[in-house]
């Protein structure tokens, strides 16, 4: 299996060309899902586990690999698709999110795909709160779905509570800044969102780049030639139709959008993104999530002073 991620590191090139690869694989059933291979370090057999006393339902394990400890999750069982049934036959996505390390255990890993972000799609209205899909696409005629990842591991670690200091509300509070954040993870969103609007930021949100710079465009057109009501970008990287990435050139290209300061704040870390950071032209790179950094880098970006 792990000639299937060979030549992981050479394939990031494919980021920034609004292009991924997705890694399939199953849970049990005929059903497809996918994962971007950029954030997969390695699919190996499911290793000797140890059990955690009191764990959350899903947590099947640690395992010890590379020197490391890492927490391994029950995919199927998180999303709510049911256990995995035969853990010493199935397979650990080992992954980093948020800049954390941990495996997922599936049932079975198919092959990489090549693909363009705009054949991803934003998955299908009226799901509800409760599912686990940020996107999906088709594969050979076979849906494939994307699985929110963020949203799993939020409701792991609990990482929705987490809140900037009194010191930054209270700078943030003194001015109201106008913010546009653009994700396609529902979790993320108001994670951000929570976090600009305690330190007294307004938001405005889009679901992907496509509908970002739409509403971008929109904005211009309704200004007649005044300068937009808006103060600073914030996009994920990896989004449906159109990545941070391909949205950060388009806003660039434009001349009436081309001041606006961008963050760009993705669970994709490394120093690969911090050199696209500078390539498309985006002012700063924040890996996922902390409140208390992501208060610092806006406020210090609108050069907002923190309460000695």
């Amino acid at each position: 299996m792990a000639s299937v991620l060979d030549g992981v590191d050479q394939r990031t090139r494919l980021a920034g060309e609004n292009r991924l690869e997705l890694l399939l694989f199953h849970l049990g059933s005929s059903q497809v899902f996918g994962i971007n291979v950029f954030k997969v370090q390695e699919v190996i057999q499911c290793p000797k586990l140890n059990k955690m006393p009191n764990a959350n339902a899903f947590m099947h394990g640690l395992a010890y690999l590379r020197g490391r400890t890492i927490p391994v999750l029950d995919l199927g069982l998180a999303i709510g698709k049911g256990a995995i049934k035969k853990p010493d036959e199935s397979f650990v996505i080992v992954s980093e999110y948020n800049q954390t390390i941990q495996g997922f255990l599936v049932d079975s890993v198919d092959r990489i795909v090549n693909i363009k972000w705009e054949d991803i799609k934003a998955p299908p209205k009226g799901l509800g709160k409760d599912n686990y899909m940020t996107a999906v696409t088709r594969i050979d005629d076979k849906l494939v779905e994307i699985i929110d990842v963020e949203k799993i591991l939020a409701e792991l670690v609990g990482i929705m509570n987490d809140a900037p200091s009194d010191e930054l509300i209270e700078a943030g509070m003194q001015q109201k800044h106008r913010i546009f954040v653009v994700d396609d993870s529902g979790v993320a969103r108001n994670q951000v969102k929570r976090t600009l609007e305690a330190i007294g930021m307004d938001c405005i949100l889009a679901k992907n780049g496509k509908e970002a710079i739409t509403m971008l465009k929109e904005m211009v057109a309704s200004a007649n030639g005044e300068q937009i009501d808006l103060d600073l970008v914030i996009s994920d990287i990896e989004m449906p139709e159109m990545d941070g990435y391909t949205l950060t050139r388009e806003i660039r290209a434009n001349d009436n959008l081309k001041h606006l300061p961008i963050i760009l704040h993705s669970s994709l870390s490394g120093q690969f993104n911090k050199n696209m950071v500078e390539q498309v032209g985006a002012d700063r790179f924040l890996p996922k999530f902390s409140a208390q950094k992501l208060a610092m880098d806006v406020e210090d970006i609108l050069g907002i002073k923190a309460a000695s």
